[in-house]
């Protein structure tokens, strides 16, 4: 599970994204039909749900539908389980885009390494 945190300060220091920082390379790099990802949620419906700000995401219509279920059907939560599976798929499809974006990103640099050695080396 540390194989990422091996490279980022022993191995592969200068081609590992940082997490923290914004991207180096433009999005649309590879994918000329790309699409920006864009909340559904308003800011205003996030803030009258008084929804934690880690939770404010690109899920968080999900959330908001779960949060109404579960007060529309107290005590009878387990009602809901329609909806929280849609909120659990919906976080597991993020996390899964990011780590794409993340490979995406490190793979970019390696070949931008690559290609800088290569026109040296000519």
């Amino acid at each position: 599970m540390g194989a990422h945190l091996a490279r980022r300060y022993v191995t592969e220091t200068d081609t590992e994204p940082d997490p923290a920082k914004k991207y180096e390379f433009d999005p649309q790099l590879g994918f000329p039909e790309r699409n920006e990802r864009e909340m559904v949620a308003s800011q205003e419906q996030m803030n009258l749900a008084q929804l934690p700000l880690e939770q404010r995401d690109y899920c968080a219509q999900y959330l908001l539908k779960l949060m109404k279920c579960k007060r529309d059907n107290w005590p009878n939560i387990l009602a809901c389980k329609h909806e929280r599976h849609g909120w659990d798929y919906c976080e597991h499809q993020d996390y899964v885009m990011r780590m794409k974006e993340y490979e995406r990103e490190r793979r970019l640099q390696l070949r931008k390494k690559r290609v800088a050695v290569q026109a040296e080396a000519a």
